[in-house]
């Protein structure tokens, strides 16, 4: 009995042991299970995974083995995140980016991953046109690259009238001036749902002419505007000198002052004696004359 009971407590110390050395390796075939993704190959009976974890992990240790099923995990785990960009119309049909902010290739911070279709409201009002000139107005409807996707119907709009369809079905539409306004619309279907409509304005000749010369004398105004503006704004700025450097400026003009009244008094005594020599000995005895008898008269 005494030999059984000095080997009950050698026996659980093996057991306790055991266990401790077979902790670590436990935790780490539960981390190689997480990394793997079904789907990648044929499922292996589980006594091939266990031979397999024991034979990789009996040559590395238990911390590096967690290391490496970590940095399996982050490269085959990269999250995604997409944005979409501001539509190029606010009405009809339009385009606009899908950019990828994460994950791009090269370690680009944005991308472009592709170019999609965006929709608006199907009424965009009164449009402008694409080009024009005192005989002839160019139209366009509201579409996208390809132009022939899309069907057009083009309308000639008369007050308190129903409009009339023109015969003209692409997107594209050419007028020319008239005596008196014109209004057009033009409807994009597709699948016979109309998706964009505009309507434009073409003016009369007499109308056109008086809003290029509206505008000549717009451009001539701000021009003119522009210059009194710069001009102000340099007068300010030479009061604003003035007013800062009021001494050297009152110096400046005194002693200018100064040099212009020394020739004036030179002038007028040379003035004096010119006048003195010129006089001739009859005017100065007629001048002596006149003062004697002005004496005598005195006296």
């Amino acid at each position: 009995m005494s030999r059984r009971a000095s080997g009950c407590p050698a026996g659980l110390l093996l057991t306790v042991a055991w266990l401790l050395l077979a902790g670590p390796q436990s935790s780490g075939w539960t981390s190689v299970s997480a990394v793997q993704e079904p789907g990648l190959g044929p499922e292996a009976d589980p006594e091939e995974e266990e031979e397999a974890a024991a034979q990789s992990y009996s040559e590395m240790g238990p911390q590096e083995a967690r290391a490496e099923a970590q940095d399996h995990v982050l490269n085959r785990t990269v999250v995604r995140e997409v944005e979409f960009g501001m539509c190029t119309v606010t009405c009809g049909i339009g385009t606009r980016e899908i950019i990828l902010t994460n994950g791009c290739p090269g370690g680009e911070s944005k991308c472009i991953v592709r170019v999609e279709e965006c929709r608006g409201p199907v009424d965009c009002g009164w449009g402008t046109p694409i080009s024009e000139s005192l005989e002839s107005v160019r139209l366009a409807c509201i579409h996208i690259s390809p132009e022939n996707r899309f069907k057009y119907m083009w309308k000639f709009l008369r007050p308190n009238q129903q409009p009339v369809v023109l015969a003209n079905d692409s997107a594209i539409l050419d007028v020319r001036r008239e005596a008196h306004p014109l209004a057009f619309e033009c409807e994009t279907l597709e699948n016979h749902a109309v998706i964009a409509s505009v309507k434009f304005t073409v003016y009369a000749v007499s109308e056109m002419q008086v809003r290029s010369t509206q505008s000549h004398i717009d451009t001539l105004l701000v021009f003119v505007l522009t210059i009194g503006v710069v001009i102000c704004v340099f007068v300010i700025f030479i009061l604003i000198f003035i007013i800062i450097n009021w001494t050297a400026v009152k110096s400046f003009w005194g002693t200018k002052a100064s040099t212009n009244e020394v020739p004036s008094e030179l002038d007028s005594v040379r003035y004096k004696d010119s006048a003195s020599v010129d006089q001739s000995p009859v005017d100065i005895r007629g001048q002596e004359e006149e003062a004697d008898a002005l004496s005598e008269w005195n006296e």
